[in-house]
Parts: C-alpha cells; sequence; structure tokens
C-alpha cells in the first residue's frame, strides 16, 4: 500500500535530490515502512538515507553535499525539538540561509488524535510533550517557504513548488511539515519517477496565446504588447483582471474571464505556446468546459512565464503555473516585450493570414454578443439585468465624457466582474482598476483617493485631472467601504465621484461558491434571507444613505425595473461632471420581493420565431441564470415541446439548448 510517505519520498527523487540526512524520531513510522518497502520490492530506496545522530551534524552535512554539489538535498528531522536543534540552538539553518543553499527540511509533527481514529493516532506520551501550537515558526524567518502536508494527493505539487522556490534567487532552505496520521493516509496514486511535462517541441508553432491579469499596470507595456499581438497575430486573453490591459477595439483581443468552469478560452487547450505575462491565475486545473473537457493547456504546449515582480508567486501558498513553465522569469514587462520586438524574429509568423482571420472573427463574436446583450428588452416587470446597466452606463459616459483618457472605473462588483470587466472595458490603458485583491469595501474610499491623484498627478486630457470618476459596486461591496464615512469624506474633500450600486438583495458571492459546490443542493433552492446571505426583505436605502453622510449634497436615484435606465445614468454622469456633485445610481438586479426562488426571466418562442431572436433569448437566459436566479424557458423545438421552470438551469442546459437552436 502506498501512502503520503510513498509520494513524499518518491517526489524527493523526481526533483532530483539524491540524499537526505535524517534523524529519525516517533513522528517518522510511516517514513521508515516505507522506506523497507523499497528495499524488498526494488532492492534500494530511491533516495539514499545518510543517517546523522545530530542535527546540526545533518543540516551542516547537507549544506556542504550541495555546495560541492550543485544539486539540493533534503533534511528530516524530529517534530519540534528536532527543528530546533537544527535551528535554534545549533544555528545551522542560519548558515543555509546566508549562504543561499536550497535544502528542503521536513518535520513530522505529533498526531492530532488521540483516541485511535485514525492510522498513527497519539500512542506515547511525548506526542503530548512534542505538541506546539506553531511548529514552522521556529524556523520561518530563515526559511524561503513553510507549508503543511495535509493530504497525500497534493504531495507532489508542495514538493515540487518548495523546491522551485529553494533553487530560485534568492535561494535557501525550505521547511515542510506534517502530522503522524498524515504521513500514513493511503495514496490513491501510484509513486512514479516520471520528472513532469514530457516537452515536444514541433518545428513551427501555429496556435500561440497570451494570458493576462495585470500589464496594463504598466502603460508602456500595453502599447508593446498590442503591436507584438498585431504582428504575429497572437490571440490575447485576460483572467481575474486587475487593470485594462489591452484596448477592446484591439481585433486580436478575444475575451475575459474570472475563471468560473466553461468560461475560459476555448484557444487554451489547443495552443501550442501559451505566453503569461504578468497574469494572477492563468486557468484552474480541476475546472472543465460544458462538454466536460479540462480547462487547461495540452501536455504538449510551451508554456513561458513572464512577471515583473514575483513569478513563482511566492507570497501565496500553492501556486500551479512555475511547475508547468518551460521558462520563468522576472521582467519587466515593456522591457521584455520591446526587446522581443526589436530581436527581429517577429516577422512572417507561421499561419498569419489564416491565424488573424480567425482571431479576428473571434474577436468580432465577442463584442456581438456583448452588444446583443446590452439591447435585449426586458420583460415587464422584470429588473435590469447587469449587462443592460453596464451598456446603459457606459453610452451615458462616452456622451459627456468623450475622451476615454478623462475616465476612470473603479471596479468591485465581485459576482459582476465578469460583466463588467467586459461591458465597461475602457479603450485605454489605465482606464479602469480593481482593489487587486479579494479584500472588500475598496471602491467609496478608492474613488476619494482616484479624484485628489488624478489633479495631483495630471491625468485626463486636458491634464488637469479626470473628468469623471466611477465606482461600480454591489450592494455587499458598498456596506464593505463605510459609506457613511466615505461620502462625508467626498463632500469635505470635494472630491465628486459617480456611485452604480448593483443591488442583488445581500452577498451574492457566497451563494455563488456555495452553487460552485453544491449545484443542485438544497441552499440552490432557498431564498437569500433563508441562506442567511440576503439584505431583504427591507433593503437598506443605499441612496439615501449617501445622500445623508454628504447633508444633502449628493444626488442620487434608485432605478428598478421598467424605470427609464439610460435617462437616469445620463443625468447622474451630468451631476458629476457639470455640477461637481457626487451622484449615486441603486439598480435592482433582483425582484421587489427579493425571492431567489422565483422566476428572473422568462421567454417563450415557438417554431416560428427567427433563429438570432433565440439565440439572444439564450444569451439573457445565460445572464440571468444559473446562479443569479431560476430561468423559465418555454420553447417547442425539433418537435419537442418542453417547460422548464422554477429551478435556475444549469449551464450545461443551457449551452446544450444553445446548440439544439442553432441545430433547428
Amino acid at each position: 500500500m502506498y501512502t503520503t510517505s510513498s509520494l513524499f519520498l518518491h517526489s524527493l527523487a523526481q526533483v532530483g535530490i539524491t540524499h537526505a540526512f535524517v534523524n529519525w524520531g516517533s513522528d517518522h513510522p510511516s517514513l521508515l515502512e516505507d522506506l523497507e518497502r523499497q528495499r524488498v520490492d526494488h532492492g534500494d530506496t530511491v533516495v539514499e538515507i545518510i543517517t546523522c545522530p545530530n542535527e546540526m551534524v545533518a543540516l551542516s552535512a547537507a549544506q556542504a553535499f550541495v555546495q560541492v554539489t550543485n544539486t539540493p538535498a533534503a533534511v528530516i528531522v524530529h517534530v519540534d525539538v528536532g527543528t530546533q536543534a537544527s535551528v535554534a540552538l545549533a544555528g545551522a539553518v542560519h548558515n543555509a540561509s546566508r549562504a543561499k543553499v536550497p535544502i528542503l527540511v521536513f518535520a513530522g509533527a505529533s498526531p492530532s488524535t488521540v483516541e485511535g481514529e485514525l492510522k498513527g493516532s497519539r500512542n506515547e506520551w511525548i506526542h503530548w510533550m512534542q505538541d506546539v501550537p506553531d511548529q514552522p515558526a521556529i524556523v520561518r524567518q530563515y526559511m524561503r517557504f513553510t507549508a503543511q502536508i495535509n493530504t497525500p494527493e497534493n504531495v507532489p505539487h508542495l514538493v515540487r513548488r518548495a523546491l522551485q522556490i529553494a533553487t530560485s534567487e534568492p535561494k535557501g532552505p525550505v521547511y515542510l511539515w506534517a502530522r503522524r496520521e498524515v504521513a500514513f493516509n493511503r495514496a490513491m496514486r501510484t509513486p512514479s519517477l516520471s520528472r513532469g511535462r514530457n516537452w515536444r517541441c514541433p518545428s513551427s508553432r501555429k496556435q500561440p496565446l497570451i494570458i493576462t491579469s495585470y500589464i496594463g499596470r504598466n502603460p508602456a507595456a500595453v502599447a508593446a504588447l498590442e503591436m507584438l499581438s498585431r504582428l504575429m497575430a497572437i490571440p490575447i486573453f485576460v483572467t481575474c483582471p486587475s487593470a485594462t490591459n489591452v484596448s477592446i477595439s484591439h481585433p486580436f483581443f478575444v475575451g475575459v474571464s474570472f475563471l468560473s468552469p466553461g468560461t475560459h478560452t476555448p484557444l487554451l487547450s489547443t495552443a501550442d505556446v501559451i505566453i503569461i505575462i504578468d497574469a494572477e491565475v492563468p486557468w484552474i486545473p480541476m475546472n472543465k468546459d460544458n462538454q466536460g473537457n479540462f480547462e487547461r493547456p495540452s501536455d504538449n504546449a510551451r508554456i513561458f512565464l513572464i512577471d515583473s515582480g514575483d513569478p513563482l508567486k511566492e507570497t501565496i501558498g500553492m501556486e500551479h503555473v512555475a511547475g508547468v513553465a518551460e521558462l520563468v522569469c522576472r521582467a519587466s514587462a515593456d522591457v521584455m516585450l520591446y526587446q522581443l520586438l526589436n530581436s527581429g524574429r517577429t516577422g512572417s509568423a507561421t499561419g498569419f493570414y489564416a491565424r488573424s482571420k480567425s482571431i479576428q472573427a473571434m474577436h468580432d463574436a465577442f463584442i456581438a454578443n456583448m452588444r446583443d446583450a446590452e439591447t435585449l428588452a426586458s420583460e415587464p416587470n422584470v429588473p435590469y439585468v447587469p449587462s443592460r446597466i453596464f451598456g446603459a452606463l457606459r453610452m451615458a459616459v462616452g456622451n459627456k465624457v468623450p475622451h476615454p483618457a478623462s475616465t476612470l472605473y473603479l471596479n468591485e462588483t465581485i459576482s459582476s466582474y465578469p460583466t463588467s470587466w467586459s461591458h465597461l472595458h475602457p479603450d485605454t490603458p489605465g482606464g479602469m482598476l480593481s482593489s487587486g485583491g479579494s479584500s472588500l469595501g475598496w471602491a467609496l474610499g478608492a474613488g476619494i483617493g482616484a479624484v485628489l491623484g488624478g489633479v495631483n498627478a495630471g491625468k485626463g486630457a486636458g491634464k488637469v485631472g479626470y473628468e469623471l470618476v466611477v465606482s461600480v459596486v454591489g450592494d455587499g461591496t458598498f456596506l464593505f467601504g463605510a459609506p457613511s464615512s466615505a461620502f462625508w469624506m467626498a463632500r469635505r474633500y470635494e472630491t465628486p465621484f459617480l456611485t452604480i450600486v448593483l443591488n442583488n438583495g445581500g452577498w451574492k458571492s457566497p451563494k455563488l461558491s456555495m452553487m460552485g459546490v453544491h449545484p443542485e443542493g438544497h441552499g440552490s433552492r432557498a431564498t437569500g434571507n433563508r441562506l442567511t446571505v440576503g439584505f431583504g426583505p427591507v433593503m437598506p436605502d443605499y441612496v439615501g444613505i449617501a445622500v445623508a453622510a454628504t447633508g444633502g449634497w449628493a444626488w442620487g436615484k434608485r432605478v428598478a425595473a421598467g424605470d427609464p435606465l439610460w435617462e437616469t445614468m445620463t443625468e447622474a454622469v451630468r451631476v458629476v461632471v457639470e455640477e461637481r456633485r457626487c451622484a449615486i445610481v441603486e439598480s435592482s438586479t433582483l425582484s421587489s420581493t427579493v425571492r431567489w426562488d422565483l422566476p428572473l426571466f422568462t421567454v417563450t418562442w415557438d417554431d416560428t420565431t427567427p433563429l438570432r431572436m433565440r439565440i439572444r433569448c439564450i444569451m439573457a437566459a445565460q445572464a440571468a441564470g444559473p446562479l443569479r436566479g431560476p430561468v423559465v424557458l418555454s420553447f417547442d423545438v425539433l418537435r419537442v415541446r418542453s417547460t422548464l421552470s422554477h429551478r435556475a438551469l444549469t449551464l450545461s442546459e443551457l449551452q446544450w439548448l444553445k446548440h439544439q437552436l442553432v441545430a433547428a
């Protein structure tokens, strides 16, 4: 039987470690058992074991081994006391850290179970004596990386990540630890000595792809990115953006995703070269598209990772991209791109003309689908969908402030991020920003700082500051932003900005997270209030909060189903630009009863309905559900009459229905 210990030892061999300098203890029974299994089954162990009666000697020997061979080594020590003996008392880890020597230090830890619930539970008195509150704290200040092994499933990933950080500048020791029961856990995979991806390099590369998230923080890099894309017909896809990275009009810009399943570009799985430049999370390995295929690169794709600050994402515990990249480097994006452009190797790209036509068609479809979604007519008493709201806002802003450099959007819509980043996407670098993190409550205070900073830095077409700053938030993020304080400050310091509040009826994102794990569970049919994520039935007066905090100075209006949307947006923009006052528009995206178990969108058609209208109906249904609320679709297609009602259609059902309509 293979265990966590089996995978750990084989993973050491996979990353090139040949020697482990060890001092055994009561936390290592599973390691000792697996080493003997290896001797019985194979005649030897995958890693040579060097027994060391003292931890100072073990780590010193490992350090010299690495210094002589220029290959990493492992040290295995015993719980907290072995960690102290090699670190706090003896000081060997100080030497390894200062000498920048890559060594993987592993320590076991006392079991966490006491009644025999798991194999390896506490059965010796010392297990109580050696259980300290924070074992890694003993070594953390000397280590480049520390992590706990909690399950056998990710041991290979964790070992590879630790060694990648240990062997990257500044090199140094890393520390992994695991409780004794975890080391006994049965592994579902068989240990293998495979050393990772099998790089096969075709003579020509015909399907390149660029992925970025925040290259737009460096405006000089955006021009170079767009130039390279045009010269070589390389599509640009944006994941989890925190800045405007490419012009919406760029012919090879093919979309935006916040990596919900089924939303990544299909180009990801077919690309043979992927260039990742300043990206947060380029893909999520476990995600699948609507046909059940993984949304991740093929095994034969060549992956190049360039990041201006932290290519290994060393401040994040687990990261998956650097481990599969052929090249990982830290470089300023604009310098790197212009060097590539000036290298003389960007011309005569293989398949340029065919690829450029195909990518241009994808871009055109991306834009057309957005514009169609913005013009869909709402049913009576049905709230506006976010795409309509963002379309009206963008047009109102464009009419009043025609120069894109004079408007700045601050985006904290969270559950509406994919829609807002697509529909509001400015056609200028730096035209939209987000907090860059996941802590909510940024956008209102950011509106004040952006107005002040715009004047100070000479932003805008006239170099005197932005004409208009727009903070777009959900109702949850609005409350997180301490609106009474924020709007009082805006009045005090005369920093007018426009706020758009999407009233989702509460915290929409927690329900989305629940639906991602339990799409058909009990909670999928519950109201927001029943789930305790709703703010109803009596909703806060978001407009009233802003107006009251400013003593009546701010202008505000609430837009519900059937209210004039474009006219309201136009007036709000005018108030900020001409009267230099704050304006706030609250737009409800839910019914007035805030019932998440009632239909939010109803569409009916028959065989006489034009195909284009059918497709637009499906797009509307996708915008309204499945996560915003249930969708009712009544249709008579291909002689099959059916009604799906009082529940949310899953994304796969909507995709199937779209395919049936196209076939019809």
